[in-house]
């Protein structure tokens, strides 16, 4: 859907709509982030000469906009049409309201949105100048960006095991990413990760086996925990399979779909003999043998087939850390 047109889908206000209702959500929502009108959305993407379209998934498009006379450059995220379809107004704005409440350095911060056409969305989020992991390790098609060095790899890790074990126990309850890929790792113009992709993530286990987010799950199977493919549960340990294919994906610079036919296909898979085979040569001579086997062992463990015997996100932190410390040592 062009600009032009996916921005006409909101000039008109929805009939039958609880004015009332929506004035009060809006004022709760507007205590923690900014309640945009349609008309400074549609100031922020236009008039802009350079190409606004910076990213794309399922639930919609990515623009890049600028807020404060341009001083400010931010992210806007429009989502397509029926792709939050099976939301009630009031879950869809509970789920904006949760997002805009989530608040750690290694998080996405939600800036602002728009909810004045249900069940059309907007989001505001902080514009990543270093876009996302997935644009660093998958070069082919990419000459914007040069291969990331080893530490800066690992730094990039440890900063999202932060987020994750901030998901996982830093609140009331579990919050779980149900779509968690590379793509959805960003970095700010300081290399520092933000796990974006949150919206419609999921508070404790739940089982959503009927749920149409199982059908949406098709374009993260490479990332998929082999227990939430076989029973719909989705826990805090199918993040950390999840997690534990993003470093084999990292050390690599392979896609994920290339590492789980790997996998599936060789029912003797070792992570550690594998990903000596395949680790990127860019930075193959540089890391030191007591980094790579922290780094591979916490990976090894992350992927085990049974959930109980995956590590915690705090472990996984914890040896990823270990990891740098040893790296740095051998370079001293």
């Amino acid at each position: 859907m062009g600009l032009l047109s996916l921005l006409s889908c909101f000039s008109k206000p929805e009939a039958g709509v609880n004015r009332l209702l929506v004035t009060t959500t809006f004022n709760i929502m507007g205590e923690h982030c900014h309640h945009f009108s349609l008309a400074e959305i549609q100031s922020s993407l236009t008039n802009v000469k350079e190409s606004l379209v910076i990213g794309e998934d399922s639930f919609g498009v990515v623009y890049k906009g600028f807020l404060n006379k341009g001083a400010t450059t931010v992210a806007i995220k429009c989502f397509n049409k029926g792709s939050l379809s099976g939301l009630s107004e009031s879950q869809l704005k509970n789920e904006v309201l949760f997002l805009c409440q989530l608040h750690h350095p290694n998080i996405m911060p939600v800036i602002g949105f728009c909810i004045e056409r249900f069940p059309h969305l907007i989001l505001v989020h902080e514009y990543m100048f270093n876009g996302s992991l997935n644009d660093h390790l998958h070069l082919t098609n990419n000459h914007k960006f040069v291969p990331l060095s080893w530490e800066r790899r690992l730094r990039i890790c440890i900063g999202v095991a932060r987020g994750l074990h901030y998901l996982h126990t830093g609140g009331k309850c579990s919050v779980i990413h149900n779509f968690f890929k590379t793509q959805y790792i960003l970095l700010d113009q300081n290399w520092e990760p933000k796990i974006s992709g949150l919206l419609l993530s999921k508070r404790g286990s739940v089982d959503v086996a009927s749920s149409f987010l199982v059908a949406r799950n098709h374009d993260t199977f490479a990332y998929c925990d082999p227990e939430y493919a076989a029973s719909g549960i989705l826990t805090v340990k199918s993040n950390v399979f999840s997690f534990g294919v993003v470093l084999l994906e990292v050390v690599s610079a392979k896609q994920a779909r290339d590492l789980y036919l790997e996998r599936v296909k060789n029912p003797n898979y070792s992570v550690e003999l594998h990903a000596e085979k395949i680790v990127d040569p860019f930075i193959k001579s540089k890391i030191a043998p007591d980094c790579w086997k922290t780094f591979i062992d916490i990976t090894e463990r992350c992927l085990h087939k049974q959930g109980t015997e995956r590590p915690n996100m705090g472990e996984v932190e914890i040896q990823l850390e270990l990891a740098l410390q040893l790296q740095e040592k051998a370079e001293t």
